[in-house]
């Protein structure tokens, strides 16, 4: 299916847990540039917090032994965190009706007006938005990855032909968003990046709203995509190079923080030049 007209907007999904400060401020920075709108989107409508320690330039990340925060960039969060840009999300459970059980005796006909629902809330989005961005962070573990309303958002931009953008721990939301009946991943065949296993926490972790605190995130995000993506696709963590960001369309994918600039920067070469493939297997990578 052909890609909609252009309209000059990105909708952009956030956790309510949590988002790392410069994988927000990095795209929203290049595609604001480039002229787009920028509407911002979390499951339950609330505000998204950033992440405390992405607001603070002394802090030390533990896999990188630095800081990975500058004093520039932990004010740019500091100035959205407190900004009223974040402060009325669209509310994605609302956006979305609840999927029905198959134990409900009615279930056939629940489905068939789910699926009519659904169907008409993305072929409405998909021509209101060039492109859809998923920030990373920890917080998308809890409430993003495994989110079947994103699932189904994420599924229907694809299936529109329009670019779906990802970071980090958001594009574990890619590996698991799958057609209900073949329950393959959208990624299998594809090439992505993503927080490869050199920068997982082994201790510490937090997550912004909850009690929880973890040691290593739940789930290996880099095997996850290494079998999500199969033996046609590839998974590429690019450790020991600064940059990994990933173009295999309709998908642009970034491994993490410093990748944030770059990767709104290929979305947006995605959208303005036709670019359909960099930074793996022989194409140009950075």
């Amino acid at each position: 299916m052909e890609a909609v007209s252009a309209t000059n907007k990105i909708l952009v999904i956030l956790s309510e847990f949590g988002y790392w400060g410069e994988e927000l401020i990095g795209p929203m920075e290049v595609l604001e540039g480039a002229g787009y709108d920028l509407d911002y989107a979390t499951p339950h409508g609330r505000k998204p917090p950033a992440i405390t320690v992405s607001m603070d330039p002394g802090y030390i990340d533990p896999p990188l032994g630095r800081p990975v925060t500058s004093s520039i960039m932990a004010e740019k969060v500091r100035s959205i965190d407190s900004g009223g840009v974040l402060d009325e999300p669209i509310n994605i459970e609302e956006l979305l009706p609840e999927r029905p059980y198959r134990s409900e005796s009615n279930w056939l006909r629940a489905y068939e007006q789910y699926t009519s629902e659904v169907d008409e809330t993305v072929k409405r989005l998909t021509h209101e938005y060039d492109a859809l961005l998923l920030v990373g962070g920890s917080g998308p573990i809890i409430d993003v990855v495994n989110n079947y309303r994103i699932h189904e958002i994420i599924l229907g931009f694809v299936s529109a032909n329009v670019p779906v953008a990802a970071e980090c721990y958001g594009v574990a939301a890619l590996a698991f968003a799958r057609d209900p009946l073949e329950r393959r991943s959208i990624i299998e065949g594809k090439h992505v990046t993503g927080h490869c296993i050199e920068y997982d926490y082994q201790d510490g972790t937090g997550f912004m709203g909850t009690d929880f605190v973890m040691g290593p995130p739940p789930y290996p995000l880099e095997y996850i995509l290494r079998d999500a993506t199969g033996p046609n696709g590839g998974y590429h963590g690019r450790f020991g190079h600064v940059t990994s960001v990933i173009v295999d369309y309709p998908f642009i994918t970034g491994r993490s923080t410093p990748d944030s600039y770059l990767t709104g920067q290929k979305l947006v070469e995605v959208l303005r030049t036709g670019l359909r493939q960099w930074g793996f297997m022989g194409v140009q990578s950075a």
